[in-house]
């Protein structure tokens, strides 16, 4: 009876082990390894099948994982507004509240690269940190 009891608690005792790996640690959701500050330009292309894309033009403010800008589409004006964001390793996430803009980028040294959305749809966005 004991031995049971002593295999039960064992068990229970990986199983919540095992169950607290599982996820990534509170520092590792919280990393901040890189630096979106300053002017970004590049090309929003929109999915197959859409018609086409536009020219897009970041600016942005970083302090440690929470980042406020700007965005401007050209020719989409309608699209152009305020964003906050976070970074979260080399992942920058945005969203502009009043139009609905929206994206995930990968924050590569001077390049980002990633998906992101208007509510025309989804397309691909490239953009390259300016001098």
């Amino acid at each position: 009876m004991k031995r049971m009891m002593t295999a039960r608690l064992m068990l229970g005792f990986l199983v919540l082990t095992a169950a607290g790996c599982a996820r990534p640690d509170w520092i590792e959701q919280t990393l901040v390894t890189v630096d979106v500050t300053g002017a970004w330009r590049g090309e929003f292309r929109q999915a197959l099948g859409s018609s086409g894309g536009a020219a897009i033009e970041l600016t942005l403010q970083q302090s440690g994982p929470k980042v406020s800008g700007q965005v401007n589409f050209s020719p989409f004006r309608q699209f152009s507004g305020p964003i906050e964001g976070t970074v979260t390793g080399d992942m920058f996430r945005f969203r502009a509240q009043r139009t609905g803009v929206s994206g995930e980028l990968q924050v590569n040294g001077d390049e980002m690269t990633g998906q992101a959305a208007t509510t025309y749809g989804p397309g691909t966005v490239t953009v390259r940190r300016q001098p």
